[in-house]
């Protein structure tokens, strides 16, 4: 079963070059909505406010990548960095980000 978060944003053409040129995902603007992707995983944005309440989320978003070190050397230097990368108890190798809305993006690979 795959998952596919459907979040709000601020302003879709910054969420867009942000997703785009900062953290080099995929990016596709249709019928008002933003789908970003990068190595199977997803997210899709909207600008509308659906839920009437203003713009949050609790938890940490997860993308498994492939080579760890290697993406961490694509962001590290863009003022983003939530934590930086690290050996983690449960067997991965990660590091966070906050993306420009204000949501926690983790990257991992397995150990």
């Amino acid at each position: 079963m795959s998952i596919t978060l459907l979040l709000r944003c601020h302003d879709m053409e910054k969420t867009a070059d942000f997703y785009r040129s900062i953290l080099g995902f995929r990016v596709t603007i249709s019928s008002g909505i933003l789908t970003v992707e990068k190595n199977g995983g997803k997210i899709v944005f909207t600008d509308r406010d659906l839920w009437n309440v203003p713009l949050t989320c609790s938890g940490t978003v997860y993308f498994t990548v492939p080579d760890i070190e290697a993406y961490y050397s694509t962001v590290e230097d863009k003022n983003i960095v939530a934590w930086p990368i690290q050996e983690m108890p449960y067997g991965a190798i990660e590091f966070g980000i906050v993306d420009c809305n204000g949501y926690y993006l983790a990257f991992q690979q397995r150990m």
